[in-house]
């Protein structure tokens, strides 16, 4: 399986909210030489290792490396389509993701704003609620 070449990504990904069963509960479990496991593995490794693994190999160490797009600009779309969709747990963590990146809280806001008038005003509310939580992590 490849890494995680993205050290943005990877520090996200690694700085998230701990949960019952990730590597920091189970470091007295595991030798010191193992490698911890990715966030996409403490999530859903358990249960689908492949789709942990595709995470892991194909979204964030293919695509969000691919140079056709700055990853601002990636966060940005990813963030408005998470938006759109209504998916406030991806968007929480892309929405991080996204400052990490450069894009700044301002720009998500505006995002926010313009989707209101094409994805729904619902999911607009849902994501100033999601941006307030997330902008409040400095």
């Amino acid at each position: 399986m490849r890494t995680i070449r993205n050290a943005s990504v990877a520090a996200l990904l690694l700085s998230a909210a701990p949960f019952e069963g990730s590597a920091q509960a189970q470091t007295a479990a595991q030798p010191a030489t193992a490698k911890p496991p990715s966030r996409a593995q403490q999530l859903m490794g358990d249960v689908a290792p492949k789709m942990a693994e595709l995470t892991d190999s194909v979204l964030f160490g293919d695509i969000w490396e691919r140079p056709g797009l700055a990853k601002r600009d990636r966060s940005l779309i990813t963030v408005a389509a998470l938006i759109a969709l209504n998916r406030p747990e991806q968007l929480r963590s892309h929405m991080a993701l996204a400052r990490t990146n450069g894009v700044k809280e301002e720009e998500i806001v505006e995002a926010i704003t313009q989707l209101a008038f094409y994805a729904g005003w619902p999911n607009a509310i849902a994501a100033i609620g999601v941006a307030r939580d997330v902008f409040k992590q400095k």
